[in-house]
């Protein structure tokens, strides 16, 4: 059996013996460079089953080697090994498709946790599906809404019509437009996800645009925006919703004209990119009140593909429990063999807020927590036997007060909830990070306890 080969780019010696001789016991053939050039080269030559980059050291930047890393190979997991960084720089690699990002200084512990989760996930990637996705990408699913959508999605798969997936958080719109790329001519070419919610918005403009050497103080060279990066392939614009009216017009002129003004730049460069947009609020709510160009969503809503929440689908809970098993069991090294009939109960009575987000954390957790062959009910939760019960009283327990009173609590409980992590809460609650933020700060100041 050939061993695991592994591309380890790091130009820190002490990080990079630790690596070394954290994973040489295990036998994997681990290749070192500290050159990025030499890096992408590699990529493109040779075949790893995993590459461990640094990332925004003064010689290495994490995401060109994340970018040439998708091109070549597409399900290859690239983990990245980060000094501190800010929480908008860790979800645009995450999108962009990083596996998961690790903060130093580093542990033995968490180097070979990681990098064993990395490599399980590779092994479950390779089992075929009928959508040429990986095993990350099924949309697994029996209900006859869905199974419409997806039919419709592979109908126009190869049109450059734009998509506009429209749901709520959790219900799987990445899933749906990475189903509708790899269904087209454009799948040989990786799709290019940005989050618009993740980024300011003078950042967000260069990062989809891109900027030339000069254009604002700090654009030290030429960057290729997110388009560019996508020419002849797909873009997905996450929470298009979050997009400023200003940004909203050049993307209008985008999608019309068919190419994109450089920041700073002195001609337009076509460029012929597939455009689907995702977002979880009422398109026309936003419209009429005048946070979203009309014309944009029209353009935009050439396709509209609408996902239904998982408490409209339950009968698909069953089947969704046994996949998350599958996959856990591999990435996590457990052997759960099922789920009790009384656990799907208490899953098919449970409202699911975050859908099949949420319902993936409760089986992963499950997994984790269960000491036999079968998930049993006390299995599902921490500290919660009576969640359901709960649930079917919250508007007793939260629906008290001034509409902000009221609001106020449902953020403070659901950040309870998720144990502080305000990406999952901002998920379960329908806004974006940023809009969470803004009302912490807003309470902050309010003088209330966080």
């Amino acid at each position: 059996m050939s061993k695991c080969r592994i591309l380890l780019i790091e130009t820190q010696y002490k990080d990079r013996l630790f690596v070394i001789q954290t994973l040489d016991s295990q036998g994997f053939d681990i290749e070192i460079v500290s050159d990025e050039a030499k890096a992408i080269e590699n990529i493109q030559q040779n075949e790893y089953q995993l590459v461990i980059t640094e990332h925004n050291s003064t010689q290495i930047d994490g995401d060109q080697i994340l970018l040439a890393a998708r091109q070549r190979h597409p399900d290859m997991p690239v983990l990245i090994f980060s000094g501190p960084c800010t929480p908008e720089s860790a979800v645009s690699s995450m999108k962009s498709g990083a596996f998961d990002i690790v903060l130093k200084p580093l542990s033995e512990e968490l180097v070979k946790k990681v990098v064993a989760r990395a490599l399980a996930a590779t092994k479950t990637d390779k089992i075929s599906t009928n959508n040429k996705a990986s095993s990350k990408h099924v949309i697994v699913t029996e209900n006859n809404h869905m199974k419409r959508l997806l039919a419709l999605a592979r109908k126009i798969a190869n049109s450059k019509a734009p998509v506009l997936l429209q749901g709520e958080s959790g219900t799987g719109k990445e899933l749906f437009a990475r189903y509708v790329h790899n269904n087209s001519l454009r799948s040989q070419k990786p799709m290019i996800a940005v989050n618009c919610a993740a980024l300011p918005d003078g950042l967000l403009e260069s990062e989809l645009f891109g900027h030339e050497k000069g254009a604002f103080t700090g654009a030290i060279s030429r960057k290729l925006g997110k388009f560019e990066l996508a020419n002849e392939s797909t873009i997905l614009l996450d929470e298009i919703s979050e997009m400023n009216l200003n940004l909203q017009a050049k993307l209008l002129r985008v999608l019309q004209e068919s190419e994109i003004d450089r920041v700073g730049g002195h001609h337009p460069i076509p460029i012929d990119v597939r455009v689907v947009a995702t977002t979880n609020r009422d398109i026309e709510t936003c419209i009429k009140e005048k946070k979203f160009r009309a014309d944009l969503y029209y353009r935009l809503n050439v396709i509209p593909l609408k996902i239904i929440p998982l408490r409209e689908r339950k009968a698909d809970i069953p089947l969704l429990a046994q996949f998350f098993i599958k996959k856990y069991n591999a990435i996590d090294d457990r052997n759960v063999k099922g789920i009790t009939e009384e656990s799907l109960n208490v899953l098919k009575n449970m409202n699911w807020a975050g859908n099949v987000r949420e319902l993936e954390n409760v089986i992963e957790r499950a997994i984790l927590l269960s000491d036999g062959a079968l998930i049993l009910p006390q299995n599902l939760f921490i500290g919660e036997p009576h969640k359901v019960q709960a649930e079917k009283k919250l508007p007793h327990q939260i629906m008290s007060g001034t509409l902000k009173e009221m609001e106020r609590q449902m953020i403070f409980r659901t950040l309870d909830e998720t144990g502080g992590n305000r990406t999952h809460a901002a998920d379960i609650l329908g806004i974006s990070v940023r809009t969470l933020r803004n009302k912490l700060n807003e309470y902050r100041n309010a003088n209330y306890d966080i």
